[in-house]
Parts: structure tokens; C-alpha cells; sequence
């Protein structure tokens, strides 16, 4: 656990926050240009025809690769939270991270076919969850539990972390469109290395509780523990090279394997001796909001599957007669943050105490996301290109204000509700639900056809908007279990 009173708010802030989020932000908007410029451009570039600069995989497998991936940037947070709370403490972890993050996409730029995917993805994945974890943790440890400000400074981590997410796609999608893959791939690595020297110039300033080792593991337990790491990687790479971890798989594992951690994690932290009564009440008031994380997550990620696939095929991208490249359509949401997320905080801010508790937070975020999938009804069933694109800057923009009520208010949640023993691996804990939600959007993408949208579109939001419903029912008694956290 940091020590959040050595941390506590300097005499100067950062558009009324605390100082050292300027920095911690900075790590976060690199490590995003580096992330989502290179997501802009993974699916194509595993389905593309070798022809076309690709691989030439096919559909179905190359969404399963991309789901599984996006299910194991956040899944790894795990592993980010434990080494920060057990053995390296936040700081330290997430400049590691980093380095990771870093080392992924050079693999993805400069190896070729099947092998640079592998290595990088899995580089990218286990780093990217190092960073998000433990940058997450040390922004919620800049404030005190009760302070109104939590929520617009998360907010505005968000609008950082957003500008990394905008200019990425955009040149990722230049320099593929130009010169190839494997240029967009290596922006996205100089991008990273950027990331890392804003960090390592800064890092200092920091205060030494950043470093800290919450819960030190004893040395007589961490070479049983590397055994078993060890031997996991084994197992993993004998079930890979003998064709039983098949790629047209991967996200469904990752599903099971992010159930799997959930319940593990829950029941770990439920019954741990180190946590209150009032503690535990919190935990088990977070379960619902995990679920209809999940289910939000779900939706919302498929902007990297069904999303990019209908703009490749669907969607007129044709602007003044220049067709731009599929990768820019990511770009588009980030705009909507950056625009959006300093009036959200600004009403968060000036709401205060007024304003909705968490729980109807997390219900309002998951019906509008599924209003945005019915917003693509009207245009179901058309042709090839055949989309305006006007109609699907509509949609993201919808998906955006869904984003806004739920994911920078589930990170300021996490933190809230945290048990003092578990505060770095309860932000992992949410990460979990974005890891089960990344990976089921790979898993759904399989039963997206172009013939069959209507369907798709209309079941899955209105299954998200029924989601949200019965969340709100239930905030009364989340309320209360949560113990005047709001």
C-alpha cells in the first residue's frame, strides 16, 4: 500500500490537481500513442492478403488473435499489481513495464510474419498491463478517499492519456498506407521510446512512497514462485508448438482464464484476514459493478474487431475525394475525449457531493453503450461502402459518452473501495472486467456478418440497455454496502 498522506497534495497543481499527475499522465499518453496506433493497424494487417502487405489470415482467426491480445494487455494487470504490491513496488514496476512495452513493437516492426506478431503482442500485453495497473494506482494515491476532486482528476488522466490515443492511429495509418505494416509498427516503437524518456527525466519527482514494497514477499517463497512461472511458460509454449492452443481459440481462452481469475481474485481478497468487515462489504458491493464492466467492455472493445472491419468494408471512408485509411476511424473517439472529458470532470467537480454515486455511474454507462449499438440499425444491410461516415462519427460519439460514465469512474471506484492491503491489485481487479470484456469482444466478432448486422447490432445493445437497468435497481443496496463511498 502507498503511503497516501506522503503523497498529499502540493501547494501547486495541475489545472486544479495534484502536481505529480502531469507526470504520471505523460507515461500513460505514450505508452497510448504507442497502443493504439498499433491496434489501428493489427487486424488488417492479419487478415490484408499477403498481396496487400498482410498476412492473409483468416477473419475470424485474426479477431480471435486481436480479442486475446486486448484480454491480455489487462488481464497481465494482474501480474502488474502483484509485482508492485509483493516484490518491485509501483514505480519501479511500471518503468519496467514500460521498457516491455517498448521492446514489443520494435519485434512487431523489425521480425517478420507469425513470429513478430507472437513476440510482440505478447511483450506489448504483458508491459501494457504493468504500466496501466500501477500508473492507475499512484494517480488514486494522490487522493484522500473523501476528496470531490478523485473523479475530475481521473477524468483528466483520461483527456492525457487521449491525446496519445488521437495522434497514434493517424500516423500508424499514414506510414502503413505509405510505405507499409511494418513502418506503422516501428512509429509506434519510436513513440514508446519517447514515453520513456519523459518518464525517466521525471521519475524522481515522485515521492519515495512511490517505491515502496506494500506487502514484501519473503525470499523463502520467490523461487517456488519463479519455478512455477517457469514451468507455466513451458506448458504454454509445448501446447502452442504442438497445434492444441489453436489462434482461432485464443480470445475464448482468454474468457475462461479471465473467469477463472475473477473468482480466484474475489475470493482471495474476500477472505483475506487483512481486510475489514467494512472493507469486505465494499469488495462485495464492486462484484455487480465488475459484471456490468464486463458486459460494457464488451461492446466497447469491438471497436478493434467489428468496428474496424466495418470500416474497412462497410463504411464510405472517401473525405474530398481522398480515402483515408482504416486506422483513422480510431482516431475518432479520441477526439470526443478530449472534448468531452473536461466538461465531464467539470461537472463531476462542480456536482460534488450532488452528483450520481457509482453505481448509477456504471448502470447509465452500460445502457448508453448499447444505445450505440442499436444506432447502427439504420444503416444495417447496406453494401460496400455504402455507410456514411458521418453516421458512424454519430455512433462513436455515443460510444464516448458511454466511456465517460464508466471507465474513469471505475478506475476513481477502485481505488474508493480498495481494502489498505490490496489497493494496487483492486485496480488490477478492474482491469480484470476490461480483460473479460476485450477478450468476449474477439469471441463475439465471430458471429459478425455483413448480412447479418441487424441482429447482431440489435441483440447485443439491447442486452447491454436491460444490463444497465437492473444495475440501476439495484444501487440502493450497493449504496449501502459501500458504506458511504460514493
Amino acid at each position: 500500500m502507498i503511503d497516501t498522506e506522503s503523497i498529499a497534495p502540493p501547494s501547486k497543481t495541475f489545472l486544479g490537481q495534484p502536481r505529480p499527475l502531469a507526470n504520471l499522465f505523460g507515461v500513460e499518453m505514450w505508452e497510448r500513442f504507442s497502443f493504439y496506433g498499433m491496434q489501428g493497424i493489427l487486424l488488417i494487417y492479419l487478415y490484408y492478403s499477403v498481396a496487400d502487405g498482410g498476412l492473409g489470415i483468416d477473419r475470424d482467426t485474426a479477431t480471435s488473435i486481436v480479442g486475446a491480445y486486448g484480454g491480455l494487455v489487462y488481464l497481465s494487470t494482474i501480474l502488474g499489481g502483484w509485482l508492485a504490491d509483493r516484490l518491485a513496488g509501483a514505480e519501479r514496476t511500471l518503468f519496467a513495464s514500460a521498457i516491455l512495452v517498448m521492446f514489443g513493437h520494435i519485434a512487431l516492426a523489425l521480425l517478420p510474419g507469425l513470429l513478430g506478431v507472437g513476440v510482440g503482442l505478447v511483450l506489448i500485453a504483458l508491459g501494457s498491463g504493468g504500466v496501466k495497473a500501477n500508473a492507475t494506482s499512484l494517480v488514486g494515491s494522490l487522493y484522500a478517499a473523501d476528496d470531490d476532486r478523485r473523479d475530475a482528476g481521473f477524468s483528466l488522466f483520461y483527456l492525457g492519456i487521449n491525446l496519445g490515443a488521437l495522434v497514434g492511429p493517424l500516423l500508424t495509418g499514414l506510414l502503413q498506407s505509405g510505405l507499409g505494416f511494418h513502418y506503422g509498427f516501428g512509429i509506434a516503437a519510436a513513440g514508446m521510446a519517447a514515453g520513456l524518456i519523459q518518464y525517466g527525466v521525471g521519475r524522481r519527482r515522485l515521492p519515495e512512497a512511490a517505491r515502496t514494497v506494500p506487502s514484501p514477499l519473503p525470499r523463502s517463497r520467490r523461487a517456488p514462485l519463479a519455478g512455477l512461472a517457469v514451468g507455466a511458460l513451458v506448458v504454454i509454449a509445448v501446447l502452442a508448438s504442438t497445434g492444441a492452443l489453436r489462434a482461432d481459440s485464443l480470445a475464448d481462452i482468454v474468457v475462461v482464464l479471465s473467469v477463472i481469475a475473477a473468482i480466484g481474485y474475489f475470493a482471495v481478497i474476500l477472505a483475506s484476514r487483512r481486510i475489514t468487515a467494512a472493507e469486505r462489504r465494499r469488495v462485495l458491493a464492486f462484484i455487480p459493478m465488475f459484471i456490468a464492466s464486463a458486459a460494457f467492455w464488451s461492446l466497447y472493445q469491438q471497436q478493434f474487431t467489428v468496428v474496424t472491419i466495418y470500416s474497412d468494408q462497410r463504411l464510405d471512408r472517401t473525405v474530398l475525394g481522398w480515402e483515408m485509411p482504416v486506422s483513422f476511424v480510431q482516431s475518432i473517439n479520441p477526439v470526443f475525449i478530449i472534448l468531452l472529458s473536461g466538461l465531464f470532470a467539470a461537472l463531476w467537480t462542480r456536482l460534488g457531493p450532488r452528483q450520481p454515486s457509482s453505481p448509477i455511474k456504471f448502470a447509465l454507462g452500460t445502457a448508453v453503450m448499447g444505445a450505440a449499438f442499436l444506432l447502427f440499425l439504420p444503416m444495417a444491410g447496406g453494401g460496400p461502402n455504402s455507410a456514411p461516415l458521418l453516421g458512424l462519427i454519430g455512433i462513436l460519439l455515443v460510444f464516448t459518452l458511454a466511456e465517460l460514465l464508466l471507465s474513469p469512474v471505475g478506475l476513481s471506484l477502485s481505488t474508493k473501495l480498495a481494502p489498505e492491503a490490496f489497493r494496487t491489485q483492486m485496480v488490477a481487479l478492474f482491469f480484470l472486467s476490461v480483460a473479460l470484456g476485450s477478450a468476449l469482444s474477439g469471441s463475439l466478432a465471430e458471429y459478425y456478418s455483413e448480412a447479418g448486422e441487424a441482429a447482431y447490432f440489435g441483440v447485443l445493445g439491447a442486452v447491454a440497455i436491460a444490463s444497465g437497468v437492473v444495475l440501476a435497481l439495484a444501487a440502493p443496496f450497493l449504496r449501502r454496502l459501500m458504506g458511504g463511498v460514493r
